[in-house]
């Protein structure tokens, strides 16, 4: 009962910021996954509805501590998902958080993808 609470609140959390953040193919969305143990980040033109870039703790050749989505890995993967970013030509991005609050992982990710260069 509770738990079924908490996802309908954390759903209505994602409808609300779905809402404003809309991703074009001069400002792609970067929507932000946390799993229990991975982090997935894509880049999103919502208007031909196609994944431009992706960059995750899955993939090959990322420096990431596997089964563990921290705040040290989302550094990482801040810094990996930028540089895919900029290699396909996007410089600047809306930042969907999915719902989460921008605190901690999310804040250390985003944090990292503008210090790597790109424009949140």
């Amino acid at each position: 009962m509770r738990h079924e609470k908490k996802n309908k609140l954390r759903q209505l959390r994602v409808w609300r910021i779905r809402k404003k953040v809309v991703g074009t193919s001069e400002r792609p969305r970067m929507a932000v996954k946390f799993s229990g143990t991975h982090i997935y980040v894509q880049f999103i033109d919502d208007s031909i509805g196609r994944t431009l870039a992706s960059a995750s703790t899955v993939q090959k050749g990322v420096k990431a501590t596997k089964g563990q989505a921290n705040v040290v890995n989302a550094k990482r993967i801040g810094t990996t998902a930028a540089e895919a970013a900029k290699a396909v030509g996007i410089n600047a991005v809306v930042f969907d958080r999915a719902g989460a609050r921008y605190h901690g992982k999310i804040k250390a990710l985003a944090d990292a993808a503008r210090e790597a260069g790109l424009h949140l």
